[in-house]
């Protein structure tokens, strides 16, 4: 199996290096210095690559997906920053006929974290005394805020039926890995969850096993479709 890894920044070389260890070979590595102007990437760069991991930057995310997709090659995608174009993502991915694995987070524990959640705000949202809030603090080097997992995070206490006002806030400091809350709150109790990161070696190991899972497949899918079924 071959990949490409688009950024090739702290994430980039922790995905080579979780790559390199289960026997997968980086064959393309861009960044800044290759793929200023989107010019790394072209039919002979990508000839033979399986899968690209994607953790570039959120202006650049999307041209990336477009462009990898024009060649007819699988995707594996962590950058966020650039949800609000999640649909027309989806559309290029359908209409190119490939495969693509989407995430703001690759932590198992964390798309774990997501579901216990979901199921909390579920329990919670016929309890009109609870309010929520949403927090998280990530190393002083994170370009979005608040990050995407936090996003994702609101998005699936919607989902799970919480309509409910959810007060989000972000701090940015140091090289925290990252650290994310949800709370509710009552006149009578507070009910806290908290998922810590201790380091970013989790998050390149289940990109690459996404990249693992994805190659040779068509259609899109999230990292917590691939770990527990929708």
């Amino acid at each position: 199996m071959k990949i490409a890894i688009v950024g090739y920044g702290k994430m980039g070389h922790m995905i080579e290096l979780a790559a390199q260890q289960r026997g997968i070979e980086v064959a393309l590595k861009l960044d800044e210095n290759n793929n200023a102007n989107y010019e790394g990437i072209s039919a002979k760069n990508f000839a033979g690559i399986d899968v690209a991991i994607d953790f570039s930057v959120p202006t650049a995310a999307v041209q990336n997906i477009v462009r990898i997709a024009s060649l007819g090659v699988n995707l594996v995608v962590g950058t966020t920053g650039w949800q609000d174009q999640m649909d027309h993502v989806k559309n290029v991915v359908a209409g190119r006929n490939i495969g693509m694995v989407w995430s703001p987070n690759y932590s198992v524990g964390v798309n774990a974290f997501f579901r216990i959640v979901a199921e909390a705000a579920k329990l919670l949202e016929s309890e009109p005394s609870y309010e929520a809030w949403a927090w998280e603090i990530h190393h002083s080097a994170k370009k979005d805020a608040p990050s995407g997992t936090l996003l994702k995070i609101v998005d699936e206490m919607r989902h799970a039926g919480y309509t409910r006002k959810v007060d989000v806030a972000s701090n940015r400091a140091g090289s925290i890995a990252g650290t994310h809350e949800i709370g509710f709150d009552s006149p009578a109790d507070t009910i806290t969850l908290r998922h810590t990161a201790r380091s970013r070696e989790g998050f390149a190991l289940g990109a690459v096993k996404a990249a693992e899972w994805i190659a040779g497949k068509k259609g899109f899918y999230e990292f917590g479709d691939i770990l527990f079924g929708k």
